[in-house]
């Protein structure tokens, strides 16, 4: 039987959180620089606590305005206290609801940025190591991201992306080309299905890449979000795919 993590971008103020978290494993709250606020990140964990799904930090460029989805070259200590104090204020959250932090997923620019270039991804993987050796990083499949945790001894999960498309090198499809998101419920399961059974994705040219799929996500600002979610969710239950957090 196959096990699946399916993951989801949330508290970031889409205001679809109760929809979305019956669905889902694990949830990457965002920690108020690219989106949200502390009153949003405790609702979410609460949430989370209710649904038993496991807990992770989502950081982010400060930079609300572009969601966080504009790149920034930033010095590397500048990029590691980023990343730490997003983790720290979610931490200091979630023990107020007597929880604990599973794992922390990099948002939007800082997260691609961290797939192809290896110091960045060195510097966000030692401040998540820094700051809790025990929490998983979540990174795109094939890349630096997870290469360099791993050098340093960070368990990591490889990313795959449900509504996104990929290219021949399994980089997701910038956002700004047409073709970038996945629209349709069946191509969408379909999707889904070949990334987990086969461990390849067909990217926007028909070339099957292989991938590793050990977390799903499954963004919540998408317009699909929750039917998606919903979806998926079915169709991993109808094809015996058990959904479950990352073990640590």
């Amino acid at each position: 039987m196959h096990t699946i993590d399916l993951n989801c971008d949330m508290a970031e103020g889409f205001n679809n959180e109760a929809l979305l978290m019956p669905y889902i494993s694990s949830v990457n709250i965002a920690c108020g620089y690219h989106a949200g606020n502390e009153a949003i990140m405790q609702q979410t964990v609460e949430l989370a606590l209710v649904h038993h799904v496991a807990i992770g930090a989502h950081p982010g460029f400060a930079d609300k305005t572009n969601f966080g989805r504009t790149e920034m070259k930033l010095p590397p200590a500048e990029v590691y206290d980023l990343v730490a104090n997003q983790v720290f204020l979610l931490q200091k959250i979630a023990h107020w609801s007597d929880a604990k932090l599973h794992h922390v997923k990099p948002h939007g620019a800082l997260y691609n940025m961290s797939a192809r270039d290896p110091v960045l991804a060195n510097t966000i993987a030692q401040s998540v190591f820094d700051v809790d050796p025990s929490l998983i990083l979540f990174g795109l499949s094939g890349s630096y991201s997870v290469t360099e945790a791993q050098k340093l001894g960070l368990k990591t999960a490889s990313e795959v992306f449900a509504d996104r498309t990929y290219r021949n090198d399994g980089s997701l499809t910038p956002r700004a080309n047409a073709n970038a998101m996945i629209g349709s419920d069946e191509k969408c399961v379909h999707h889904v299905l070949q990334m987990i059974e086969q461990q390849t994705v067909t990217s926007v040219s028909g070339r099957h890449v292989p991938i590793l799929a050990e977390t799903i996500c499954l963004h919540g600002d998408g317009p699909h979000a929750v039917n998606f979610a919903a979806v998926i969710h079915k169709t991993l239950q109808k094809h015996f795919i058990q959904i479950e957090p990352v073990q640590h």
